[in-house]
């Protein structure tokens, strides 16, 4: 016997199982004979006290699972951080194990009734007494953390569980003398994970295979070399003993039943005090002020989700409801986060959803200097499509030129501080760049109210009624939009692919150009091609465009086309040579709308318009972008998707491929701007101009 090493025991006279607040629980109700589980319990108790000295607290009627001692708190010198429980139907046991411990000399620390933690269940000290590890996730509140820190003097090092059959750290989780650990890493976020292995070297990770952690193998009470568990698959077994370690296996399957093993039904009382060990954890907290239509436009779920799907966790701590149809609401959010790269991913993720600080709270913006031109700092604030106000110097900037996944750069002026949202590879040592989350906010309308986790799709003949009339419908839409915009003098940009023309849209979109429907024309090499090559021999790669076959030597026309192409020297001396008449192409050189081609390395050719210098290119396609109010993307991912990142928000969209995961993935861009159209294309451009010719707006040229 090891007398410096106790633990504390319950016996299960009134053991069952009365109710569900665990997976394993789950069919199990009254189906646990107490006969058995005494005699297992029994069992355990022995073979502890043969390596350890057993303290016990008397059993109270209706309280059952006061067996499982590992949650009635967490002990470490004198001091006890007594269990708070998240579900009522344990709460009642508090208040015996609170007189247990003070009967017993120990100072009792604890916390707020709302603020759940859950004991030596969820907090496990490393073996060697170097640092405590620490569950959160689905019994434990994050919050819990730092106030366990400062009682207990210790580090806490934090790890999110994710798996609902693990629901207490110890179900998983067991560190093990000499600094090993046996583990279950399936149980944990992928930050969790990279936690543990900064912590514990590779050759002293024992992580197990789901057959052993169903079994509850990590739930074991580990005393000096002996390892005591329900089971273990002889591969465990192997591992153990191959570090110095020996398994004792003692079934406890009745108390599987309610979710618990042998260290759930054990409290250690006697953890290793390290003199130079002292408070330390990286848990952080931030709050947050939402604004808007909360509740109809689905945006504080979301922000709720959107914390704890990051590894955060969070608390309402205000929320004014409005009372009319037309009223915002507003809520206060306490934040907390493992440490401060995941408190900044959560933040700017919030900050996109309208997240700001409160008043009293506002801070100005981290600036660093750019030390090399075209090379952003560490951390540096990655932009979304939304309109975007950094704090500087205590004022509020808008960014200029907003898009995607670009740097903000702050130029000092006489003016005043110019705050600009630029790609790295413009940045110059001139600058400061904008770092982590502090100090931003997004600027969104409060009267949205419609749901922006993902734009609305249309299938064509899709599944369900009417699915050709829901095509149709949006279709009137956008012609609706299209003849305001033009009326307006307004500017509509199409990127398009060459399916356009294989689908029979080329006729559709030249006459959509022809009368002034558009004003910018972005693609790649293959659509100019292919709409020459149906001008002038009436094929699309090769494919008679009338009767739907293959021409004898076909594949050779794009070629043909093109060489013709760079004769002339470009698409505009072509046409002015008078032999191209018709297509795409024609009518944006006869309409003076301007174009980019951009290329690629799968380029045929090319033709002389096509800008194979991609800088050149994205910056080309960004200046025509400007000011545009519609952006129709036809049928090619690769270059909408550069469009998408180039346009900020407000700007319509209507992104339309046969493909819905092409659709969706340009469409959900969180604007709620984005309409997707899932239909051939060629339909598609069909069907507009034929709604077009419906209207009877007049076509008024705006000078």
């Amino acid at each position: 016997m090891t007398d410096a090493i106790r633990f504390l025991m319950c016996a299960p006279d009134h053991y069952d199982v009365d109710y569900v607040i665990n997976p394993w629980m789950e069919g199990n109700i009254h189906k646990s004979s107490r006969d058995r589980a005494a005699e297992q319990w029994h069992k355990l108790h022995h073979v502890i006290k043969d390596h350890a000295i057993v303290d016990l607290v008397a059993p109270e009627k209706g309280w059952p699972d006061m067996v499982f001692t590992a949650n009635a708190g967490l002990v470490l010198g004198q001091n006890v951080v007594l269990s708070r429980f998240l579900h009522p139907e344990r709460q009642g046991e508090e208040p015996y194990f609170k007189a247990w411990f003070e009967a017993n000399g120990y100072t009792v620390y604890e916390l707020p009734s709302d603020l759940p933690f859950e004991g030596a269940g969820d907090a496990l000290f490393d073996r060697e007494g170097r640092w405590l590890w620490a569950g959160y996730g689905f019994r434990t509140e994050l919050d819990s953390h730092p106030m366990i820190a400062k009682w207990l003097d210790t580090e806490v090092l934090s790890l999110r569980l994710v798996d609902n059959r693990f629901y207490h750290l110890d179900t998983c989780f067991c560190p093990l003398k000499g600094g090993y650990l046996l583990y279950y890493p399936p149980a944990f976020d992928a930050y969790s994970n990279h936690l543990i292995e900064r912590r514990v070297p590779a050759e002293k990770r024992i992580a197990i295979a789901e057959a052993d952690a169903v079994n509850f193998a990590c739930n074991a009470v580990n005393i000096n070399e002996i390892v005591i568990m329900n089971n273990a698959s002889a591969g465990l077994k192997q591992r153990l003993a191959d570090v110095g370690f020996t398994v004792i296996e003692t079934p406890l399957t009745e108390f599987l039943k309610a979710g618990g093993a042998a260290k759930c039904l054990t409290l250690r009382t006697t953890e290793p005090v390290l003199a130079d060990v002292h408070a330390r954890v990286t848990v952080q907290t931030r709050t947050i002020q939402m604004q808007g239509h909360l509740l109809d436009a689905g945006i504080l779920n979301r922000a709720l989700d959107l914390v704890v799907e990051r590894g955060g966790s969070f608390k309402v701590l205000n929320f004014n409801l409005g009372v009319e149809r037309q009223s915002t609401s507003m809520a206060d959010v306490r934040v907390s986060a493992p440490d401060h790269q995941v408190m900044e991913d959560i933040m700017t993720d919030l900050i996109e959803l309208g997240a700001v600080d409160r008043p009293t709270e506002e801070r100005d913006a981290v600036l660093e200097p750019v030390l090399l031109a075209g090379v952003g700092p560490d951390d540096f604030y990655v932009t979304t499509i939304y309109p975007t106000e950094v704090r500087i110097q205590g004022q509020w900037v808008r960014v200029q030129d907003q898009r995607m996944d670009g740097a903000i750069a702050v130029l000092n002026t006489p003016d005043g501080p110019v705050a600009r949202c630029k790609l790295l590879r413009d940045l110059t040592t001139e600058e400061k760049v904008v770092v982590g989350a502090q100090g931003l906010r997004t600027v969104r309308k409060v009267d949205e109210r419609t749901k922006q986790t993902r734009a609305e799709e249309f299938s064509f003949m899709g599944s369900g009624v009417s699915s050709e009339r829901r095509v149709e419908l949006v279709v009137e839409q956008i012609a609706w939009e299209l003849r305001h915009i033009r009326d307006q003098g307004g500017k509509v940009v199409v990127t398009a692919g060459p399916v356009v023309i294989h689908t029979g849209g080329s006729q559709h979109l030249a006459r959509l150009i022809r009368e002034g429907y558009v004003q910018a024309l972005l693609g790649g090499n293959a659509i100019a091609v292919h709409d020459m090559e149906q001008a002038m021999m009436g094929t699309s790669l090769g494919v008679d465009m009338k009767q739907g076959v293959p021409v004898h030597g076909g594949h050779r026309h794009h070629l043909k086309i093109i060489n013709t192409v760079r004769r002339h020297g470009s698409i505009t001396q072509f046409v002015e040579s008078g032999e191209l008449q018709r297509g795409i192409m024609y009518e944006c050189v006869k309409h003076d709308v301007p174009f980019c081609l951009a290329g690629s390395i799968r380029d045929d050719g090319p033709l002389p318009d096509t800008e194979m210098d991609l800088l050149k290119a994205q910056s080309e396609y960004a200046r025509l972008l400007e000011g545009a109010d519609m952006i129709l993307m036809l049928s090619t991912m690769l270059h909408s998707i550069g469009v998408g990142n180039m346009t900020p928000a407000g700007v319509k969209m209507v992104c339309v491929d046969i493909n819905p995961a092409v659709v969706t993935k340009l469409s959900d861009r969180g604007s709620i701007e984005s309409v997707g159209v899932v239909t051939d294309v060629g339909l598609f451009l069909s069907l507009l101009v034929k709604q077009l010719d419906q209207l009877t707006n007049p076509y008024a040229t705006v000078v």
